[in-house]
């Protein structure tokens, strides 16, 4: 076979079939953005307090001093208990004595009980979330971080057969049947009877989340030219999921009940259902399966497309090394077969694993910074358009090797910053975390590209998804970062700034691909110079 990107060169770089390709493939990441961190809003916890039951006969002084106050365990001031009462029957006995409050009793004295008649929520912000329906409150509180992480495990699923399905049978069949999964099983989720439910098909989104977000961008990483995929892979797919996130915000600033939210986030999947007519499969994957013909007339229908007359033979016939190479099954084990392989996939394992721990813990953490929920998502979501954008620049004109570590780097000492700041200065802690959410966007979008180019188109979409499993493990536990601040604010941001700057060394162990064409094949890749 002849270089495909030297047989292909004469459909031009942007023209009208690459515009189609690059705009409908960068739509259809929309959906990822706006379901990937909606748990944001479905399970914040609102302000809550042990209900006292209506029919209980007690004063108005009694009802208003029945909760015990505790010192808040960021700022030391002293609010009502989320978690406890004084005990019903002795408060019901003072009150009937007709006894008032730190007056004739003690209030230190009097024995508290958990809230045995559930919990009363504040409405002002939420209309309903997971929390309130399900109580997932004190005693079960983790249940919210282990909601999140049974997503990205859904997610590592996904990740895991995905890739491998996609090198088999198609990138297309495979981006279609996981946007469907994605759409259908959130709709499912708006009927959810309980907390277990919702979490199992919360799993089966998940598997669908990320799987169909990889064979987009592999698809269009295989059939744009050098610049436009370029363009593509670090600024294209990466902004219009910023899109889609800087929308979560919105809907659910006008949706406030949590069944609401997921039947509005639902309804965008369905538009994309045309999309299958005028989205092609990758042709470059059909040569690697022998499929010359169907690859060719992609190209000739490009052509026409295109307004350009293709030449009499496109494709020459294969080449005896990449004919046995290329239709022989490739797997995830061939990830691990070789020294060279090895090396780089375990690199770019842990490298992809602190980045998106880091990535998820910054992105999860805004309901939990100070001020307006909306606006904190909003802000996250926006300081990542220009990241992308930065890491396009980058990606352009400067190495792979040392945009990536620079990138990681420079985030993780922002986060180290952060737990230096004194408490009185919040906005300063919130600008240097949005600093470091920024420098690890900005990684985040070039080691997706990065990966693309160091793999071989045999086991292109294999090795993104192996990164992409590999990495949940950093996103399964993400949540739990973020629950570390009942025992310590500043924790979460030393674990995170000192992996993300670990990270950063690492990843200058990885080959250069700056100005490298894609590999074909395994004998094709850079070496790893480690």
């Amino acid at each position: 076979m002849t270089d495909y990107e030297a047989a292909t060169a004469f459909l031009g770089e942007w023209e009208p079939f690459q515009q189609q390709v690059f705009f409908l493939l960068c739509l259809s990441i929309i959906p990822n953005g706006l379901n990937a961190l909606a748990i944001v809003f479905l399970a914040d916890s609102p302000p809550h307090r042990c209900i006292i039951p209506a029919h209980v006969n007690l004063t108005d002084a009694w009802r208003n001093s029945s909760i015990p106050l505790e010192e808040e365990s960021h700022g030391g001031a002293l609010v009502p208990s989320k978690c406890s009462r004084y005990k019903l029957g002795d408060v019901l006995s003072f009150s009937d004595r007709g006894l008032l409050p730190g007056v004739d009793v003690n209030l230190s004295n009097v024995a508290t009980e958990g809230c045995l008649d559930g919990w009363e929520y504040d409405r002002s912000v939420y209309t309903s979330t997971i929390v309130s329906e399900w109580n997932l409150v004190c005693d079960d509180r983790w249940k919210t971080p282990l909601t999140s992480s049974l997503f990205f495990s859904g997610v590592l699923a996904g990740s895991f057969i995905s890739g491998q399905f996609s090198d088999r049978y198609g990138r297309k069949i495979v981006l279609f049947v996981t946007m469907a999964i994605q759409t259908v099983f959130t709709f499912i989720q708006v009927f959810s009877p309980s907390w277990v439910v919702f979490c199992a098909v919360h799993f089966i989104v998940g598997v669908g989340q990320a799987s169909n977000y990889v064979a987009a961008f592999v698809l269009g990483t295989e059939i744009l030219g050098p610049r436009v995929r370029t363009i593509f892979s670090t600024m294209g797919v990466c902004i219009f999921f910023g899109v889609g996130y800087m929308l979560l915000p919105l809907f659910a600033f006008f949706i406030r009940d949590w069944r609401m939210l997921l039947l509005g986030l639902t309804l965008p999947g369905f538009l994309f259902v045309p999309f299958w007519w005028f989205i092609p499969e990758s042709p470059r994957w059909l040569l690697s399966q022998g499929r010359v013909e169907e690859a060719e007339a992609i190209m000739r229908a490009a052509a026409k497309k295109n307004k350009i007359k293709p030449p009499p033979v496109i494709f020459h016939p294969l080449q005896k090394e990449l004919q046995s190479e290329q239709r022989r099954a490739h797997n995830i084990c061939d990830l691990l077969r070789s020294r060279n392989i090895r090396w780089i996939s375990v690199t770019l394992w842990l490298v992809w694993n602190t980045l998106t721990m880091a990535y998820f813990a910054l992105s999860l953490n805004t309901a939990n910074l100070h001020g307006n929920a909306y606006f904190n998502c909003f802000l996250s979501a926006l300081v990542e358009i220009p990241a992308y954008i930065l890491s396009w620049i980058m990606f352009r004109w400067c190495s792979r090797r040392l945009s990536l570590s620079s990138a990681l780097f420079m985030g993780g000492l922002f986060l180290l910053f952060v737990q230096l700041i004194p408490a009185n200065l919040i906005y300063l802690a919130i600008t240097l975390e949005m600093m470091g959410k920024f420098a690890v966007t900005t990684a985040f979008a070039i080691v997706y590209a990065y990966t693309a180019e160091l793999y071989p188109t045999v086991l292109r979409n294999t090795a993104l998804g192996a990164c992409s499993m590999a990495s949940r493990i950093g996103s399964i536990i993400s949540p739990y970062f973020i629950y570390l601040r009942s025992y310590s604010v500043s924790l979460p941001y030393i674990l995170m700034g000192s992996l993300t700057v670990l990270s950063g060394l690492l990843s200058l162990l990885l080959p250069e691909s700056f100005g490298m064409p894609l590999p074909d094949t395994i004998t094709h890749m850079q070496h790893f110079p480690g």
